[in-house]
C-alpha cells in the first residue's frame, strides 16, 4: 500500500501555490535574485520518517531559522543562568531588526530578534572565540542536526556582508553596554556567517524534528540537545520566533516556529514531527506568505496546535500477526495523526500478503477526525490493491466505517 501522506502534503502544496502576493527580500542582493515560485513542504515524525512536497531539494540559506539551534548551542556551552544575563525570553512586539532591548538591564528582549541573536553568537562556543570557530561551531551543530554536511553560501554571505549596515550599528550599541566580548564587527560577521548556511526542506524537517523529540536525533538516536535546553528554545520559539506577528501565529496556528526571510519557516511539535516549507515571497513582518498558509492548513487539518487536548499516540499499532489465513491489524489507544501515520507507515512497508485484511481497533479509545480519515483511507486503498477488508469494532469507537465510492468493510462480531 501507499501511504496517503505524501499525497495529502501534495495537495496543500498546490493549494497555495496560486497566491503570488508578498516579495521577496530585495534588501539583501542574493535573496533578490531568488525564483519566487519556489515552494516545497517536508514533514519528519518522531519515528524518522520523512514526507516532502514540492521543490524539497532546492537549497536557499537558513537566515533566521538558525537562531533556535544557536539559542540551543549557547544554553549547552554556557549554562541558562549565563546566557539569561544576556538575552531575555520576552516577545518584543517590534519587527526583527529593531533595537529592542529592556529598561535597565539593557539587554536585548529576546534570541529571535536580530539585537538578541546577535548577542547569542557570541556564546555558540567557548568565550572570545572569533567569528570563524562560531561558524566552524555552528555548522557541526547544523550538520549534525540534519543528518548530513552543511556548509555557508559565503557568496550570499559577502552579499549580506555588503549590506549590514543595520545590524553593524545594533552590535555596535550591544557592545556599548558590554554584550560584544569581541568587536561589533567580528560579531557581524559571525551573525552572518551563521545565518548563510546552505540547507533545503528536508535538512530543517530533520533539524526541527530533533526539537521535536526531545533534542534527541529521531534517525540516528543520538542525543544532540539535552530536553531542558530543547524545552526553553521551544518555548521562546512560540512567544516570540514569529516577530510582531508570534501572537496572532500562536493564536491561530498554534506551532512554536521560526521563519527565515529566504522564505523558510520551520515548526516543532513536540512528540510529533518536525515540518519545514519554503516560498520566497514574504509579508510585511519578514515571513513567507506561502508558507504561513501551508503551516495554517497543516495546523487545522491534522489538528496540530499545541493547545489541542489530543492524546499522542505514539504506541498505536499493538501489533500485527495472521490467523486463519487473515492478516490482523491490531491497533490500541487515542488514534490521531501521529497514531494513525504509525499504522500507514507499517502498512506502506509492509503490505499484508493475506487477501483478507481485518483491522481490529477493539483496544482504541478514541479515534479523532483526523486518525479516522486515515484509518479509512488505508483501508480503501488496501481494498483498491484487491484486498477483503474486515472491521472488528465491538465498542463502536469508528462507527459507520465507509471507505469512499461507496465501499464498506466486513463487520466482524467476534474477536478474529
Amino acid at each position: 500500500m501507499k501511504t496517503p501522506i505524501k499525497d495529502y502534503l501534495s495537495e496543500i502544496v498546490e493549494s497555495v501555490r496560486p497566491d503570488e502576493s508578498g516579495e521577496v527580500a530585495d534588501y539583501i542582493p542574493t535573496l533578490a535574485e531568488a525564483n519566487p515560485d519556489r515552494l516545497a513542504l517536508a514533514m519528519t515524525t518522531v519515528s524518522g520518517r520523512t514526507y516532502t512536497a514540492g521543490d524539497t531539494d532546492t537549497e536557499f540559506t537558513i537566515q533566521s531559522m538558525s537562531k533556535p539551534f544557536a539559542y540551543a548551542a549557547a544554553i549547552t556551552e554556557h549554562g541558562k543562568d549565563k546566557i539569561d544575563s544576556i538575552v531575555g525570553t520576552e516577545p518584543s512586539g517590534e519587527a526583527f531588526n529593531e533595537l529592542s532591548l529592556e529598561q535597565g538591564t539593557h539587554r536585548p528582549k529576546n534570541p529571535m530578534i536580530n539585537v538578541g541573536a546577535l548577542a547569542i553568537n557570541q556564546f555558540v562556543c567557548q568565550p572570545g572565540a572569533n567569528w570563524k570557530t562560531r561558524t566552524k561551531h555552528m555548522v557541526g551543530l547544523l550538520s549534525t542536526l540534519a543528518g548530513r554536511k552543511l556548509r555557508v553560501d559565503y557568496d550570499a554571505y559577502e552579499s549580506e556582508m555588503d549590506s549590514a549596515h543595520r545590524n553593524m550599528s545594533i552590535a555596535h550599541m550591544l557592545a556599548a553596554y558590554g554584550f560584544i566580548e569581541t568587536t561589533p564587527h567580528d560579531a557581524v560577521r559571525g551573525y552572518t556567517a551563521q545565518c548563510s548556511v546552505l540547507v533545503n526542506t528536508r535538512d530543517v524537517a530533520m533539524m526541527t524534528a530533533v526539537l521535536a523529540n526531545g533534542g534527541v536525533n529521531p534517525v540516528t538516536n543520538q542525543t544532540v540537545l539535552g530536553r531542558s535546553v530543547v524545552r526553553r528554545v521551544l518555548s521562546v520559539m512560540a512567544i516570540a520566533g514569529m516577530y510582531d506577528e508570534a501572537g496572532e501565529w500562536f493564536t491561530e496556528v498554534g506551532i512554536p516556529a521560526k521563519s527565515g526571510v529566504a522564505g523558510g519557516l520551520l515548526g516543532a511539535l513536540p512528540g510529533q514531527a518536525g515540518l519545514a516549507a519554503f516560498s520566497p515571497r514574504l509579508n510585511d513582518h519578514g515571513n513567507s506568505v506561502r508558507s504561513i498558509a501551508i503551516f495554517r492548513k497543516l495546523s487545522e487539518d491534522l489538528g496540530l496546535h499545541l493547545m489541542d487536548a489530543d492524546a499522542i499516540g505514539s504506541r498505536a499499532l499493538r501489533g500485527t500477526r495472521v490467523s486463519n489465513g487473515r492478516s490482523i491489524i491490531e491497533i490500541q489507544g487515542p488514534v490521531n495523526f501521529t497514531a494513525a501515520e504509525i499504522v500507514l507507515n507499517r502498512l506502506a512497508t509492509s503490505t499484508p500478503s493475506e487477501s483478507e485484511v481485518v483491522f481490529d481497533v477493539s483496544r482504541v479509545g478514541v479515534v479523532n477526525p483526523v486518525g479516522r480519515t486515515l484509518i479509512l483511507e488505508a483501508m480503501r486503498r488496501l481494498s483498491h490493491e484487491g484486498k477483503e477488508i474486515l472491521f472488528y469494532d465491538p465498542e463502536g469507537v469508528l462507527p459507520n466505517p465507509d471507505m469512499g465510492e461507496g465501499l464498506l468493510p466486513v463487520i466482524l462480531q467476534d474477536a478474529p
